[in-house]
């Protein structure tokens, strides 16, 4: 019987295969079982001490996750089922990028008195401060249908436009058979946060066709220069409209109380959380 929070049989069916082999040592709990773990914890939010029994010690569940998070387990598992998917036709290339916040609980910021971090040891473990305290903010790219293609974690107080060419480079879909990844989108759609020169720029050398309205701002200096000013970009209204695919994106995301607060410390440990809800997302 599958229990809620739990991988149905078509989705261990799908990892039990990507999974890594021990040919040696002393027999291991069983995958299925400590994944399951995983997914509940993730979904829940729970403390990992706070994980039902019935899926072993805790620490077997935290030592697993680690691993798997450090030795690019669970990167790999989604980049073998996105090339999976991208073989058959079932990836969508008109792209759109955006981010969302997640506020860090005082567990992930490390529970220091009166909440004060080092700054060297926050940007390194993605944690920022911003309106609503320390946050993290993941900067994402997914694919039409709503499924994350790559994604970047950074500080609550980054802006999106720095980190459009880092999210684009995350995007690596592997093609049957010999020859390089698939990393250039059809199409890409963003907001007005991505409106600048040069960020139009870099999407023209690389010939990726783009669809991102112009700040008001923008729209007045053009206006202001007069001919000088040149041409405004090009800009489909009826194409722009999938662009919601991205927000729903981030709502199944954060149905996993991991991932909608973050309290893991580390960023590898939050970056793992997010790679397993996006590789669940494309089963």
């Amino acid at each position: 019987m599958v229990r809620r929070h739990e991988l149905s049989d078509d989705e261990w069916d799908v990892l039990s295969g990507l999974l890594p082999r021990t040919g040696t040592g002393r027999p291991r709990r069983d995958d299925r079982v400590v994944l399951n773990g995983i997914v509940w914890k993730l979904r829940t939010g729970s403390a990992w001490r706070d994980v039902p029994e019935r899926y072993g010690s805790w620490r077997t569940l935290y030592t697993r996750f680690r691993r798997w998070a450090l030795d690019g387990t669970f990167t790999r598992m989604l980049e073998a089922v996105q090339a999976q998917k991208d073989a058959v036709g079932d990836v969508d290339w008109l792209v759109s990028v955006d981010s969302t916040i997640t506020r860090a609980h005082q567990h992930a910021a490390g529970a220091r008195k009166k909440g004060q971090v080092p700054a060297e040891t926050a940007h390194a473990h993605a944690l920022g401060r911003s309106r609503g305290g320390l946050t993290t903010k993941v900067h994402l790219a997914c694919d039409g249908r709503g499924r994350p293609l790559g994604f970047v974690v950074t500080g609550g107080n980054i802006n999106d436009c720095t980190q459009l060419e880092q999210v684009l480079a995350r995007i690596r879909v592997r093609r049957p058979g010999p020859g390089r990844p698939r990393t250039r989108p059809g199409h890409l759609l963003g907001d007005k946060g991505y409106s600048s020169r040069g960020i139009r720029n870099y999407l023209r050398k690389r010939g990726i066709a783009h669809t991102i309205p112009e700040r008001s701002d923008q729209q007045a200096n053009r206006r202001l220069r007069g001919s000088g000013g040149g041409t405004p970009p090009a800009f489909d209204k009826e194409r722009y409209k999938q662009r919601n695919v991205v927000k729903r994106c981030f709502n199944a995301l954060k149905q996993y109380r991991a991932i909608a607060t973050r309290y893991d410390k580390t960023r590898e440990s939050c970056e793992a959380a997010l790679t397993i809800a996006s590789l669940l997302m494309w089963i």
